[in-house]
């Protein structure tokens, strides 16, 4: 008897791994125009974690990208078009909404920060990309981990300096 092969990557690994590239392409490579049909193509994936992932990881590249460019609420909104009721991908995309909005200086709700994961709050109370003090005052008072908190206080007392 002979022993399974063990150095066999499952199929789904290397289909990530293309899902990843191809995404990588947009806008470079892949129009923009395209970006939605990609995105849906991926998403009928059979494995849908690993589906999700790798439009998990394209939605955090390319919100990133344009968090504060004029062509962020109309991808936005193709993005949630495609997603669909995926709950996971809806809310990260709704959090990264939620993190220019703070970082335009435009109105939200203490609810908003209080209520949003620990990625977003992780996110907002260590990166340069909120700059609010009443948001960082909020998450310093009432971010839901002590790492948040410490984060956020620290930039409050150190404005504009990172958070380590």
């Amino acid at each position: 008897m002979s022993a399974p092969e063990i150095d066999e990557e499952p199929p789904e690994h290397g289909r990530y791994a293309r899902y990843l590239q191809m995404l990588d392409g947009v806008p470079e490579n892949v129009p923009e125009a395209d970006e939605a049909d990609l995105v849906a193509e991926i998403l009928r994936d059979d494995c849908v974690s690993m589906a999700e992932s790798a439009v998990n990881h394209h939605v955090e590249r390319r919100a990133a990208h344009l968090l504060t460019d004029s062509g962020f609420p109309s991808w936005a909104r193709m993005m949630a078009t495609v997603i669909g009721d995926r709950p996971f991908l809806t809310r990260r995309l709704r959090e990264w909404t939620l993190l220019r909005t703070i970082a335009l200086d435009e109105p939200w709700t203490a609810e908003e920060l209080t209520g949003a994961s620990d990625w977003f709050q992780r996110t907002a109370s260590a990166a340069q990309i909120v700059t609010s003090p009443d948001a960082l005052t909020l998450l310093a008072e009432h971010g839901r981990t002590r790492r948040v908190r410490n984060a956020a206080s620290r930039r409050v007392q150190r404005p504009g300096q990172p958070s380590s």
